[in-house]
């Protein structure tokens, strides 16, 4: 198991390790001394999607997320929207699940996204999600931007994307409010 830094400051993705013979696999997904620097998580969720689906571009002024992928492909879209971050105004993406590139059965990632990362996530196959979060359900926390906003420059990978109702009301990037723009704290050492 390997903890690696991405390009968004804060955001990591690890390298899980899978544990396999004649009768499948075995992988543990979340522990939580690999995320040293992060608060606890206190409730899991799970979300299956279909083919074509987008989820978000979601964001929490409070609450941070960690994905895993059990079944099918996801495609993690980042943008840190965070003020005074040093990687402010960066988009990246991950594919999570089964593995694209032919390098063995599965992609074993976990993806830990913190607080003022806008994310989401679009489904490249029928798949499942699996996250769990460091905050009980807040409606209030529950923030949004739009998913086509040509300033995040998002590719999902998707030709005909179903969104739901929601995300297509989330505002453009320059539209939200000041006091709804997440301010950047370093993670808790």
């Amino acid at each position: 198991m390997n903890v690696n830094k991405t390009t968004i400051e804060g955001v990591q993705i690890v390298e899980l390790d899978m544990h396999g013979d004649e009768r499948g696999f075995f992988v543990e997904t979340y522990r939580r001394e690999w995320l040293q620097n992060c608060k606890e998580m206190i409730q899991a969720n799970r979300a299956d999607r279909k083919s074509g689906s987008i989820v978000g571009l979601h964001y929490h002024l409070h609450q941070s997320d960690y994905w895993y992928v059990p079944f099918g492909v996801a495609r993690a879209m980042l943008h840190d929207l965070r003020k005074g971050s040093p990687t402010v105004g960066i988009t990246e993406f991950f594919d999570l699940g089964e593995d694209q590139k032919n390098q063995g059965p599965y992609n074993h990632h976990g993806l830990y996204i913190p607080s003022g990362v806008a994310h989401g996530f679009s489904a490249l196959s029928d798949m499942t999600i699996t996250y769990l979060v460091d905050g009980y359900y807040n409606p209030d926390d529950e923030l949004g931007l739009a998913w086509n906003d040509p300033a995040i420059r998002a590719d999902w990978g998707v030709s005909s994307p179903v969104v739901s109702k929601r995300d297509q009301k989330n505002p453009l990037l320059r539209d939200i409010a000041p006091d709804l723009i997440p301010i950047f704290e370093p993670e808790a050492r």
